[in-house]
């Protein structure tokens, strides 16, 4: 006898379903009203805000900054972040315990306290440019996220078969490129979309590392806010969510998110 679902649980699921769809379905709504200011339901249908944003210099140029702080941040991240995971997980018993938690310090330290810190010390003091210290904050900020979620991966991975490729003659760099790390790439792959989605849309450290003539998206977002009502600000989270569909797309018809989720 197959059982049936009772019919509250039903309503709950379906409830829960659409207090997390509302949200999004009110700004892609706000995104196509016809209207010159933020509204829902939206009152006529048009792409005219969509078109806005990339007349407007100012989007395009904070879009082209942001994905390449992300870009250039994440993969820091995951240089540093790959061996680091790999060595905390390979040498547990040698290394002390306090190492692991040195790695977390920037997601439990304010993103504030960091970003007025790194103003300071490397912004001022060091008189780096405004991008070279952007990349070092966003590095920072994502580099917890990409040591613990390979750490996750490496956690399961059995080390007696590198060891036996490296008695049996393989050179230990070899070992690693050829064995380790194909068994953890689907954590790479995570890491790297947690991280690069965690800094393109980072607010706080980008606030006080942004100088003139150079900011990030979301400090762009929060200057048109200030000054303007219109639906401008509603297309460009519309492209922000269709830009996290289209990665989540690429993975799963490149791996899988089953893959991706092991």
């Amino acid at each position: 006898m197959t059982d049936r679902l009772h019919p509250a649980l039903i309503a709950f699921a379906v409830l829960v379903y659409f207090f997390l769809m509302g949200p999004l379905v009110i700004v892609i709504g706000a995104a196509l009203s016809d209207t010159g200011y933020l509204t829902f339901p939206p009152q006529g249908l048009t792409l005219h805000w969509f078109e806005r944003i990339f007349e407007m210099s100012a989007f395009r140029r904070t879009m082209v900054t942001s994905f390449q702080v992300a870009t250039v941040s994440t993969c820091c991240a995951l240089l540093i972040g790959i061996p680091t995971a790999y060595a905390l997980n390979r040498y547990r018993v040698q290394l002390p315990g306090w190492l692991s938690t040195l790695f977390v310090l920037p997601v439990l330290i304010p993103e504030i306290v960091l970003g007025f810190s790194l103003l300071r010390s490397i912004q001022v003091g060091a008189g780096l440019p405004v991008v070279s210290t952007l990349i070092i904050g966003h590095t920072l900020l994502v580099l917890p996220y990409a040591v613990r979620v390979i750490s996750a991966s490496l956690a399961s991975f059995d080390f007696s078969i590198e060891e036996a490729a490296v008695s049996l003659g393989s050179p230990p760099v070899k070992t690693f490129f050829t064995i380790v790390l194909p068994n953890v790439r689907a954590g790479v792959i995570a890491a790297f979309i947690l991280a690069f989605i965690t800094s393109i849309n980072d607010v706080s450290i980008s606030l006080f590392l942004t100088g003139p003539g150079i900011s990030t998206l979301p400090i762009q977002i929060l200057a048109h806010v200030e000054q303007f009502f219109d639906p401008v600000i509603a297309s460009v989270s519309v492209l922000l969510m269709v830009l996290t569909v289209i990665v989540m797309a690429v993975v799963e018809r490149t791996l899988g998110l089953t893959f991706l989720a092991k």
